[in-house]
């Protein structure tokens, strides 16, 4: 890489390839669509390589992608770091023995699972979604990957909306990307 372009890519803001979209998929809410970011080439780059930047020092064996757009995070990145991808999904959409957990909404249930056989116990794995909002589900995955056997040193995420708190129902370190505060 030049240094033209290298220094393009430090000074790339992220933002400006996430295009927010009102009102999607409901009134009053404004959803952060990545497919802007996600189909450009240059953009794509950058984040994948602050994301390495910053996963890479939890030195970890796997990375577990939330279901779906956290497999569009987790699954190149995991190729970039040089390790394995699972995948953590909603009921039924896994093959084979599975192990789940039940966890709450803010207007109901839902539940997350995996592979029984994904994890070798004491393995590290990161957490990976596009979004860290209210932190459940997140936090969800978390406790899942605990209960298979892997040590779960940090979550990533490339958007945070910081004003929802999500963070804090994380017991472990979570890297963001790209913050919102509104």
């Amino acid at each position: 890489m030049d240094g033209n372009i290298a220094e393009g890519a430090r000074r790339m803001d992220l933002k400006e390839h996430i295009r927010g979209i009102p009102d999607f998929p409901k009134p009053g809410i404004l959803f952060y669509d990545i497919s802007t970011l996600l189909r450009d080439a240059d953009a794509w780059q950058v984040a994948m390589g602050r994301m390495a930047k910053a996963v890479r020092a939890y030195q970890p064996d796997l990375l577990a992608g939330i279901e779906s757009r956290g497999f569009l995070i987790a699954a190149p990145l995991a190729l970039k770091l040089g390790c394995g991808f699972i995948m953590l999904r909603k009921r039924n959409k896994l093959p084979g023995v599975t192990v789940g957990l039940n966890y709450s909404l803010e207007y109901g249930t839902d539940r997350v699972e995996v592979q029984a056989d994904a994890v070798e116990a004491g393995q590290r794995v990161v957490v990976v979604d596009d979004l860290l909002a209210t932190g459940g589900t997140m936090a969800a995955g978390i406790a899942l990957l605990r209960q298979v056997g892997a040590v779960v040193p940090a979550a990533a995420a490339l958007i945070e909306l910081t004003f929802l708190k999500g963070r804090t129902r994380l017991d472990v370190p979570c890297e963001a990307l790209v913050s919102y505060d509104e």
